[in-house]
């Protein structure tokens, strides 16, 4: 069950560690793109009849026997092909140029001289001008292939940006993806538009609409059930096959005792009484939180509560009979991730993605209406669909839930503890107006008991630590900079107001080395 636009754009994935960020400007330019493996290339080629392709970065030499090439489907499917690092070295070494190892490597910022102009650069750079790039290159282009010509060098590298005006082959030595090259999303969208000629056709109205279709043709007049977290992913899944099929749709929302202050009401009142879906609300967190007693490893932790989801889940699955589909809010990023970039073994998603096991043992077929889409514009379709703001715009929240942000041992009594205390800092945040500017904030109970004063008497409790960044996919993330007076005002607060806490912290760390939860 897949959209197929009318015009798309194909990127081949040489193993790039950003490859995605290359399909976020595409789709930020308002056209489809899909990744895929350079092994499958051809196939691709052939499926999606792409307006332009586009040869990402690699970890990998030109110069290696084994490296990776593109396929020949490529270069006889007579569109636009842009090689990005990597890809522009690669571009070259099959089409006639020479490729070599450099003694002048650059990695990080570097800056373009334009030497000429071309259709890449129209209207963003030009001949004579400097720009700003990232760059991560160990070789190099001596020589370029017979139509092409040079329209920017860097210091360590005299082709860092090529043109073939006849072919609509372009190549740049640069990362126009990233961040760090300011007029890359400019770039790229000059690629498919004014290159490849792509329209802005992606939008989420057209998704939206496209999908209910595709919904509608493959359940038919089948039955779907869907597990519900109380995650965006999850809910826009729920909205979305709600509005393709109506009652054939029902919910289960499995509340493991383990989810952030007043969630479950929250989640079953929109569901029930705002979109009137079918919501079967399973408190299960007796079984959860008495199956975590004694349980203090953090892997240990997360099995346990995957296996007794599934298994709530598939008991109340049979009470509805019947269903023939299982409904999952599996996004874009994870399709991507379970594909190595050599088409070899699949690389495990992680659990809280999907409720895996669930299909095989049930002998369900999946439904996945939201597996095109990234995490911005699963949001963006939420938006669509009408879901309230403050429900699609919410921070990402772990399938464990509490569970790993309470490093040890789980309990109600701690888990008691920690709502309060996130609900407070949750609670400055919005006052402070800096909930948007965050990507992930929350609070972590720790197994650490410290002396501390309060009125008269001595106390010995817990430390409570707060951690805030800002990130764009999370696989990265930058410390949240608050100022000493925003963390002493909520530090006092969750003092005065939670028993049990004497002492609170901020977590600095960032991702790297860090992770964002602390299990």
């Amino acid at each position: 069950m897949t959209v197929t636009p009318g015009e798309s754009i194909l990127i081949l994935d040489f193993g790039s560690q950003v490859t995605q960020l290359i399909a976020r400007r595409i789709r930020e330019a308002g056209v489809y793109c899909e990744i895929v493996p350079f092994s499958s290339g051809a196939e691709a080629v052939a499926r999606l009849a792409p307006k332009g392709i586009i040869l990402s970065g690699s970890p990998a030499s030109v110069s290696e026997a084994a490296s990776p090439r593109a396929p020949q489907a490529v270069f006889e499917a007579g569109v636009p092909v842009l090689g990005i690092c990597y890809g522009e070295q690669a571009l070259c070494a099959q089409l006639g140029g020479n490729v070599a190892p450099s003694d002048h490597r650059e990695f990080g910022r570097a800056f373009l001289e334009i030497v000429d102009d071309c259709k890449l650069f129209d209207g963003v750079w030009a001949k004579g001008e400097r720009h700003q790039v990232w760059m991560s290159h160990g070789d190099r282009i001596d020589a370029i292939p017979a139509g092409f010509r040079s329209v920017g060098k860097s210091d360590g590298a005299p082709f860092a940006a090529i043109a073939d005006d006849d072919r609509r082959y372009y190549g740049v030595q640069f990362h126009p993806e990233v961040y760090h090259t300011p007029d890359g999303g400019k770039l790229l969208a000059n690629f498919v538009h004014n290159v490849a000629g792509c329209s802005r056709s992606w939008t989420m109205a057209g998704y939206r609409d496209a999908k209910i279709a595709d919904i509608r043709k493959q359940v038919g007049d089948g039955k779907v059930i869907c597990g519900l977290s109380g995650g965006v992913d999850s809910a826009v899944a729920a909205v979305l096959i709600h509005e393709a099929i109506g009652d054939q749709l029902t919910c289960v929302f499995v509340d493991h005792g383990l989810m952030r202050a007043n969630e479950a009401t929250e989640v079953v009142t929109l569901f029930r009484e705002h979109y009137h879906i079918p919501l079967v609300h399973v408190d299960a967190s007796e079984a959860f939180l008495g199956g975590l007693a004694g349980v203090s490893d953090p892997e240990a932790k997360r099995k346990f509560i995957g296996k007794t989801f599934i298994d709530v889940f598939e008991a109340e699955a049979k009470k509805i009979g019947g269903a023939g589909f299982l409904a999952q809010g599996t996004l874009y990023p994870d399709v991507i991730e379970s594909v190595s970039f050599t088409g070899g073994p699949s690389v495990t998603i992680k659990s809280h993605h999907n409720v895996g096991g669930l299909p095989e043992r049930m002998n369900m077929k999946l439904v996945e209406p939201l597996r095109e889409l990234f995490k911005d514009e699963v949001r963006a379709l939420g938006r669509e669909l009408g879901l309230p703001q403050a429900f699609v715009g919410r921070h990402p929240f772990p399938g464990p839930g509490l569970a790993i942000r309470i490093p040890g041992e789980v309990t109600k009594e701690k888990c008691d503890v920690l709502r309060k205390a996130d609900t407070i800092y949750l609670d400055e945040i919005r006052k402070a107006g800096l909930y948007d500017a965050i990507w992930q904030a929350f609070a972590v109970l720790l197994p650490v008991k410290t002396v501390g004063v309060m009125g008269d008497g001595r106390t010995y409790d817990n430390v409570c630590a707060l951690r805030a960044v800002t990130s764009v996919d999370g696989m990265t993330a930058d410390v949240y900079p608050f100022d000493s007076a925003f963390l002493s005002a909520v530090a006092t607060r969750i003092v005065n107001e939670v028993k049990g806490i004497n002492r609170v912290v901020y977590d600095y760390t960032s991702k790297p080395p860090g992770t964002i939860e602390w299990e």
